[in-house]
């Protein structure tokens, strides 16, 4: 018997004995070949995805969205000074978190002295200020 008669005609057993059940249409699906059912659309340019990974893998360290999440809030620019006792964390930490967040193009940067000053980039994509938005 052919998988689509059994498919067909199914037997149910009752009290040992074998009972046709009412045949059901079954919907036949396309066979399709494999890869090509399918095909992805790549809108995103690989420029655009390539900065969107970088910023993305900056902010996934919790220190740094929380860094980047106090530049957003800020008046103006903060002190890495600020940040060793807001985070209760050393100097070269800061520094070593804020060379990431800057590398991504998340922050500006300006030296006053000794100091350096950060600020989240005022050319910040639209999607990370949003990012940023929904999280507080």
């Amino acid at each position: 018997m052919s998988v689509d008669a059994t498919l067909a005609n199914p037997l149910t057993f009752v009290n040992g004995s074998a009972r046709l059940d009412p045949v059901e249409k079954l919907m036949v699906l396309p066979e399709r070949e494999r890869g090509v059912c399918c095909p992805p659309t790549l809108k995103a340019r690989p420029e655009k995805i390539e900065q969107t990974t970088e910023i993305l893998k900056a902010l996934a360290d919790p220190t740094r969205l929380q860094m980047a999440l106090s530049l957003r809030d800020a008046k103006e620019p903060v002190c890495i000074c600020d940040f060793t006792a807001t985070f209760d964390i050393s100097q070269p930490t800061v520094s070593h978190h804020m060379a990431k967040l800057r590398e991504a193009g998340l922050v500006d940067v300006t030296k006053r002295g000794i100091w350096s000053f950060y600020r989240l980039a005022p050319d910040l994509p639209p999607a990370t200020r949003r990012i940023l938005d929904a999280i507080g």
